[in-house]
């Protein structure tokens, strides 16, 4: 089992900047890719990008040249800097993990909110 915890969301102008942070807990050794996903209202849950365990890197097309995704396997964390922010952007950001112990496990994180005002 792993846990995960979102933090960093926030309210912020067009044009700003945010940075969620995703904390790991429980069974982290299992932990292979990890991802931020976002789910707009009244759409459909989206890759925004995800990080493998050797830091290979793979954007959603909306995210690239203003997002950057980063984990730091020694602590159990997951981050994405967003920079360039859009109004289009706002949405529940969520972390997402997959492990591998016998078989393949997937977890989520509860989310958190951005808001990008025009």
């Amino acid at each position: 089992q792993v846990h995960l915890v979102e933090s960093g969301g926030g309210l912020v102008q067009a044009g700003g900047s945010l940075r969620l942070s995703c904390a790991a807990s429980g069974n982290i050794f299992s932990i292979t890719l990890m991802a931020w996903y976002r789910q707009a209202p009244g759409k459909q849950r989206d890759l925004v990008a995800h990080i493998t365990a050797s830091g290979t890197t793979n954007y959603a097309d909306s995210a690239k040249g203003r997002f950057t995704i980063s984990r730091d396997n020694a602590k159990s964390t997951l981050s994405l800097q967003m920079n360039a922010l859009k109004p289009e952007d706002t949405a529940v950001y969520f972390c997402y993990v997959r492990t591998w112990t016998s078989r393949w496990s997937d977890y989520w994180g509860q989310g958190t909110q951005v808001t990008v005002s025009s």
